[in-house]
């Protein structure tokens, strides 16, 4: 894949471009082989398409003059917004929504918000899109001054992107580095994007999911094959929307699911609902839970954020007595601290799925055996 941003100079977002694929592969590998213990337990990696794969996009929203076309794209430093609406990374219908998304935004005529005077409004637009096209559109204001343009300009977006499901605006007074705000304001009736992924999960307008779809069912899919026929129960720690136990639980597992978000659990509780899967989920800490639990389980599945599962959940899952772990890791450093802990465990396999072509980043599923 080559890029006219990076050659220009305009984004480097992508570290690796340029570099050959199957070579950014081979890289990964090496670097997250290095940093476990020795063995051939490794899969072939699992890769998806190189471009086009990103199903979200967060771009900050920026202006020429104060009547010219809108930019969506990233920050430079001094120079406003550098558009990145060509580039390749975002799938088809995300790339489809950004020219609709900014004649919308010419009708509001709201200012973009600038970091270094703390005034006007548009902060950034986050578009995410399911295999079916559905959009799922949030508009990140600074007040509710932007309520009524953008209430005003739907009508003619909708026209426009006749697939858009959910669309909502995202109020971010603060003046800090963080992406969103606390407050949600809904423009349409619809909140929710389901994504299939073998199951189907329900992703509200704060939901996380994986950027890249593809990569991401076949990590669910080989989650799936490693945990075998069921025989016992399984937990779900750090389980988000349920991907993994709702996954865990169409194979015919009894599963319990644990999430401290509010949101993500309805998300999941309501998925399992709507397929007919027996899947309990529950809102809590991870690391409390599973300390709180007498019953032994037969699998216990973690998705932890990338600070890993730290010492004291690592230290009650090797005292635990499941049988088998299968971890998932978004963080190869902290995957190998969390093994040293997991003492009581032998690494049996281990797969790395390119969740992000042209970066060093490095997603990880292993399979640990008691022994």
């Amino acid at each position: 894949m080559q890029c006219a941003y990076f050659d220009a100079g305009k984004c480097r977002s992508c570290t690796l471009m340029g570099t050959p694929y199957d070579a950014q592969v081979a890289s990964k590998q090496a670097k997250v082989s290095a940093m476990l213990p020795e063995g051939d337990f490794w899969a072939e990696p699992f890769c998806g398409p190189e471009s086009g794969f990103r199903n979200k996009a967060k771009l900050a929203v920026g202006r020429k003059g104060r009547s010219g076309p809108y930019q969506l794209g990233i920050l430079a430093p001094g120079k406003g917004v550098q558009d990145l609406t060509a580039c390749g990374l975002y799938e088809a219908p995300v790339r489809a929504a950004f020219a609709p998304i900014r004649r919308a935004l010419t009708r509001t005529d709201l200012k973009p918000y600038d970091p270094a005077t703390h005034k006007g409004q548009l902060r950034t637009v986050i578009v995410s899109a399911n295999p079916a096209g559905h959009l799922q559109v949030r508009f990140v204001c600074r007040t509710a001054a932007s309520i009524v343009p953008l209430r005003r300009a739907l009508a003619g977006l909708q026209a426009e992107l006749p697939q858009l499901v959910a669309a909502s605006i995202n109020l971010h007074p603060e003046h800090v580095a963080l992406l969103e705000g606390a407050e949600e304001v809904p423009l349409t009736e619809g909140a929710r994007l389901t994504m299939p992924v073998g199951v189907d999960l329900q992703l509200d307008r704060r939901s996380f999911f994986q950027t890249n779809t593809t990569v991401a069912r076949g990590l669910y899919a080989q989650a799936r094959d490693w945990a075998g026929t069921p025989d016992g129960k399984a937990w779900d720690l750090y389980c988000g929307v349920g991907g993994f136990a709702l996954t865990l639980a169409k194979a015919g597992w009894e599963v319990a699911g644990v999430e401290a978000i509010d949101a993500a659990i309805a998300c999941a509780r309501d998925a399992a609902t709507a397929q007919g899967l027996h899947a309990r989920f529950e809102t809590g800490d991870a690391t409390e839970w599973a300390l709180a639990q007498t019953e032994k389980p037969a699998l216990v599945v973690v998705n932890p954020p990338r600070r890993g599962i730290g010492k004291k959940l690592a230290t009650a899952l090797n005292e635990g007595g499941a049988r088998r772990i299968l971890y998932s890791s978004c963080n190869p450093k902290t995957l190998a601290k969390d093994l040293q802990v997991l003492s009581n465990y032998r690494l049996r396999r281990a797969r790395l799925f390119d969740m992000f072509p042209q970066t060093n980043h490095a997603e990880v599923l292993v399979e640990l055996l008691a022994d």
